[in-house]
């Protein structure tokens, strides 16, 4: 499904209730299917928590997670340590090319039987359950968090627990974070310090329920659509002001934007006041490299330059999604630079209007696009690849007054 969108210009206002975090879903998950006394409300809808809830209830044989990548990482732990549990892991032609040789490596350090069944080093994988008895493994920090979480996860279930010992700078520590206040929620005896992580050996888990906080991610669209529009205000339901999640240090990068974020009664409020438009900004986004999509997109509506840095890891997501920004950006008239790293965007005066945005298969270039209609109208392509982590992303536009209409390619 290809869209046009756009919007009126008028004020902004409404309320959006976002689905449960897609991030703290799936950990949840995890432990749940580890230890069946845990309950959880406000589940993600996503399709990669779908995915996720489906393949936790397998018995055996061909397991597809199709682009869901946390979903391969921890699953790829999970069943390691199911004894005598066989599956094959698979996934979407783009999840065979991303690696999880690090994971895997580790997970055999630990007396995993994993085998390559295709590339070496890529999914699909065949998997044969084991009791893993060793409790201490070296993971290199800098590639992804997911596979030091997905060790995390399991590691309170193996018999004599688990050290992780981290090699290198640590990438996105907010989500290792996330991961450890979780085992803590659950009082699983866990620290993490300097550069190893231990969890203490838990068999069994007393009855109780957690209940997942909305979707910071999800919520970075509105502080975009909120600094480019003109005013107005918006209210996002079931956010803590304490969040286990990374993306919600988004609010210091937007009050740049002159965005003013208030908390009350679990809800999050939005309103832009008159600011100083900076000419360039420059931020570190190493701890929470999904904003860099978001936050690069509103910077080119306001007509501000911008470099990023600390965005590594999003060479292995869905797409690359460096290139994917560069080919993107500059069709709106962007000048653009990128290395391995980093982003550079200079300051942009004039937009390009009804440009055909490519989503890669990737969710948050769909999304992350989509506010630059309030500057200039324009199509996104292959619309419905939100349901990855936001389905009712284009129905809650509307609601505040974006124009989507369908169209042919």
């Amino acid at each position: 499904m290809n869209i046009q969108l756009s919007h009126p210009g008028t004020n902004l206002l409404g309320k959006i209730q976002i689905t449960g975090s897609k991030s703290e879903s799936n950990r949840a998950l995890i432990l749940k299917a580890l230890y069946p006394s845990i309950s959880l409300d406000n589940l993600s809808n996503s399709d990669d928590t779908l995915v996720l809830q489906k393949a936790l209830k397998t018995s055996g044989g061909l397991v597809d997670i199709h682009h869901a990548g946390t979903a391969m990482r921890f699953l790829t732990a999970y069943f390691a340590s199911k004894e005598g549990l066989e599956v094959v892991l698979t996934g979407s032609s783009r999840m065979q090319d991303r690696p999880i040789e690090l994971l895997v490596n580790a997970l055999k350090d630990l007396g995993a039987d994993i085998s390559y069944l295709e590339k070496e080093g890529f999914p699909p994988l065949k998997i044969t359950g084991k009791k893993l008895l060793k409790s201490s493994v070296n993971v290199q920090a800098n590639i992804s968090s997911q596979y030091i979480s997905a060790l995390m996860l399991i590691g309170a279930s193996l018999p004599n627990g688990l050290i992780i010992n981290l090699e290198g700078q640590v990438t996105s520590a907010p989500y290792i974070n996330m991961t450890l206040k979780l085992l803590h929620y659950f009082d699983i005896e866990a620290k993490f310090e300097g550069q190893l992580i231990t969890i203490q050996p838990k068999s069994k888990l007393e009855s109780r329920t957690f209940e997942i906080e909305s979707d910071w991610s999800s919520a970075s669209y509105y502080f975009s659509i909120a600094a480019l529009g003109k005013q107005g205000q918006l209210n996002l339901k079931n956010y803590k002001k304490e969040s286990l999640q990374g993306d919600s240090k988004i609010i210091p990068i937007y009050h740049e934007f002159g965005i003013e974020t208030s908390f009350a009664d679990n809800e999050i409020l939005l309103l832009k006041n008159t600011f100083q438009k900076p000419n360039n900004l420059h931020l570190d986004l190493r701890n929470m490299p999904d904003l860099a999509q978001t936050i690069a997109v509103t910077c080119l509506g306001l007509g501000i330059g911008c470099e990023l840095k600390g965005l590594h890891t999003l060479k292995i997501k869905e797409t690359d999604r460096l290139v994917a920004l560069k080919n993107e950006l500059e069709k709106f008239g962007a000048t653009v630079e990128i290395t391995g790293n980093s982003l550079s965007l200079a300051p942009c005066s004039t937009l390009r209007e009804n440009i055909e945005v490519e989503t890669y298969n990737d969710h948050r270039m769909a999304m992350a696009f989509a506010p630059l209609a309030l500057k200039v109208p324009l199509r996104i392509k292959d619309a419905e690849v939100v349901s990855k982590s936001y389905p009712e992303f284009w129905e809650d536009l509307e609601s505040i007054g974006f124009s989507i209409e369908k169209v042919s390619s």
